[in-house]
């Protein structure tokens, strides 16, 4: 079904199509490649009328670059999603004047990432780029902070936020500083996704944990791959190797010989061939430790996850895990090996890349079942849990779903990004796909690519109880004027009430469109076969060419149409929506303001818009000639901010000390654990001892 829209923005868009001067025009904004790391404290221009009645905060995370970068954009062919986390809070106050607070987001690596740079001494151990992470060989992944927000409401205490990763624990943010407190949970209370004895452990989760202002409960996933689950994921040797435990078998053989010569590389192979399959749902009350279950599927076999958990959903009754299609394999961290070896890193992205799934699996877990869950830390039995798998045609990035699961129907809303791998980065090698076959500009290394057909919003029920593996209802809508890479959305979610609402009657999202400069060879080719594509690829390169711009939209979730729709001018992007609400009671779910991050040329801007008019456009525009943000990701807001006075707190050293201490060198070196001893020694612990010593001053 195709969303019915006014005849007047139909006219618009065939105007736009017309004009050949607006299509040159249709640039990707260089500005949305570089990021400043200047940490501010500024008062923002405002160009047109701020509302009168706009209020409270909003918060804004982005990657910035590495502690050696010195911002965006990275010159070693990383994506630009690999980078600290930078928070920007707008601070809308009663005199009509909008300040701006930004602050870097610094978890415990991050000062040890900046101690090991290099021309330092302790640069043996430091961390470098593998495309979408940053890694260490000695110490293990670094969690970056840099995805999304989490408003959270303890019993007692004023509302705070967590700020979240993919790869790594959540953090409290104190709002009124912007720096984080704490992460939620021990080293010991999270497994690691890759069963290496790092430090800092990968520690595959969730950058959307959910907390539920109901009931006061937050949770989130920590899950892990097997080794064979990995290698079988890499299409070519899916190809040829069908038995992977004889693969492995082989290992372990030539490991027995050299054994001889090396007797750790045995350990090594025995810790490898113990990596699993593994789906722990996570619950916190605010204190004590993290509660935690064992999803298997209802033959008791272990749930697997092919790609990633980017985001989970919570119903009144039930916890909803979807595979995401943001995946997260060898291919992004081992085809960015060395930015001076691009011939070998275009060789190993077409070994290992494959096309995230074009199905979406969604796994249901009933709340109720959740009792007598272990404490992560302890050693009793592990509880097991069983999710019901559900699977849904297209690929699933974000989605939401409806609190109210009446008669045990969820209620779920999806943006379809179909044919388009957001895991993915335009490379130095890479093509695009008009003749001659030109590299792309040098100065969107980095960027997001285009999608290779036009996205779809989706509605479904599903029944929770129901054992059928197929949604009860499902419909879907198109539109390949306005939807094409409908990524980052926003929605009323707060109450006057400070809960958040029931049941979604709008959402809003951000729309990518299509750009000629960012339509590459290598995904071009990728996508050639897709399952639920919509457009050929010959109508496809033509609209790229031409260029679709970028926009903002509003859905109608019970009609499922496009009820307002702002396309942008030729040359512009946003991001980061977050809805404003009015200060009403009976307010309805349209009843205030959206700002976006927005881009064009080498400018950054936030634009306000009328959230009940948005064809209109922004009715005012932020801006400040120190703002430099990439292309920012989540939001939050809060009607108030303040220090965090919460009594949850995890020591910095006995999170790290016993970890240290018991490090396995003889796996590398002996003589570098003396060096790392001093590391944390001189470099980690007497920073947090002086911030403790500053948070019980104040």
């Amino acid at each position: 079904m195709v969303s019915s829209c006014p005849q007047n923005k139909i006219e618009a868009v065939a105007d736009f199509f017309t004009q050949d001067k607006k299509s040159k025009e249709h640039k990707v904004p260089r500005s949305i490649m570089r990021a400043s790391r200047d940490e501010l404290d500024i008062e923002l221009q405002i160009q047109g009328k701020l509302p009168t009645d706009i209020r409270g905060h909003v918060f804004i995370v982005g990657p910035v670059g590495t502690v050696n970068s010195g911002g965006l954009p990275l010159t070693d062919g990383s994506s630009f999603m690999n980078g600290d986390g930078m928070i920007y809070r707008l601070d809308f106050k009663s005199s009509g004047k909008v300040a701006l607070k930004s602050r870097i987001v610094k978890p415990f690596e991050y000062f040890i990432d900046r101690a090991t740079q290099q021309k330092t001494r302790f640069e043996k151990f430091g961390f470098r780029n593998y495309g979408l992470v940053r890694f260490s060989p000695f110490l293990g992944m670094r969690n970056e902070l840099n995805t999304d927000f989490i408003p959270i409401q303890l019993p007692g205490e004023s509302e705070q936020l967590l700020v979240a990763y993919d790869a790594g624990r959540p953090y409290i943010l104190d709002t009124e500083t912007l720096e984080v407190v704490t992460p939620i949970g021990t080293t010991k209370e999270w497994r690691a996704g890759i069963g290496l004895p790092f430090i800092f452990k990968p520690i595959f989760s969730t950058s959307y944990p959910f907390f539920d202002s109901y009931t006061q409960e937050m949770f989130s996933v920590n899950y892990g791959r097997s080794i064979k689950a990995l290698i079988a994921n890499i299409p070519t040797i899916s190809k040829i190797i069908t038995r992977i435990n004889f693969f492995l078998t082989i290992v372990k053989k030539i490991g027995n010989f050299l054994q001889k010569i090396f007797p750790s590389i045995q350990k090594v192979l025995k810790k490898i061939e113990s990596w699993d399959d593994f789906v722990y749902l996570i619950r916190w009350r605010g204190s004590g430790q993290l509660e935690r279950w064992k999803l298997v599927c209802p033959d008791g076999t272990p749930i697997k996850i092919e790609q990633s958990v980017h985001q989970i959903g919570v119903t009144e009754d039930y916890v909803i895990l979807v595979d995401t299609s943001f995946s997260t394999g060898l291919a992004q961290l081992l085809s960015n090996t060395s930015s001076n070896k691009q011939r070998l890193n275009k060789i190993l992205r077409k070994f290992l890349e494959k096309a995230p799934s074009p199905d979406t699996s969604v796994y249901i877990v009933n709340r109720n079942d959740l009792k007598g869950g272990r404490g992560a830390r302890s050693e009793q039995t592990e509880v097991q849990v069983i999710a019901r798998k559900v699977v849904i045609p297209r690929e699933i990035i974000h989605f939401l779903v409806d609190y109210e699961n009446p008669e045990n129907k969820i209620v779920i809303h999806a943006s379809h990004m179909c044919a388009w791998n957001v895991s993915e980065w335009l490379r130095p090698y890479d093509t695009l796909v008009y003749y001659p076959h030109n590299r792309a500009p040098s100065k969107l290394y980095g960027m997001e690519q285009n999608p290779m057909d036009v996205s779809c919003m989706g509605r479904y029920i599903i029944d929770g109880k129901d054992i059928t593996t197929t949604p009860l209802q499902a419909k879907t809508i198109s539109d390949k004027r306005y939807t094409w890479g409908a990524g980052l959305y926003a929605y009323r979610d707060k109450l006057p009430s400070g809960l958040f609402p029931k049941r979604l009657e709008n959402i809003y999202w951000t729309t990518f469109g299509l750009w000629k400069e960012l339509t590459n060879q290598f995904l071009f080719e990728l996508y050639k076969d897709y399952k639920y594509r919509q457009l050929p690829q010959s109508e496809l390169k033509k609209l790229a060419e031409m260029g679709i711009p970028a926009g903002l939209l509003r859905l109608e979730t019970a009609s499922m149409e496009i009820a307002d729709y702002y396309q942008c001018p030729p040359g512009h992007l946003l991001a980061s929506p977050q809805f404003i609400p009015c200060d009403r009671e009976n307010s309805e779910s349209t009843d205030g303001y959206l700002s976006c991050t927005a881009f064009f040329q080498d400018t950054h801007e936030i634009w306000i818009f009328d959230a009940k008019n948005l064809e209109q456009g922004p009715i005012c525009k932020l801006s400040h000639p120190e703002l430099s943000f990439s292309f920012t990701l989540h939001t939050a807001w809060l009607p108030q901010i303040g220090r965090y006075k919460g009594s949850y707190q995890v020591s910095y050293e006995q999170d790290y000390r016993e970890l240290v201490e018991n490090y396995p060198f003889h796996l590398y070196l002996s003589r570098f654990k003396k060096e790392l001893k001093e590391l944390f020694e001189q470099e980690f612990y007497p920073y947090f001892k002086e911030k403790q010593k500053e948070t019980e001053n104040s």
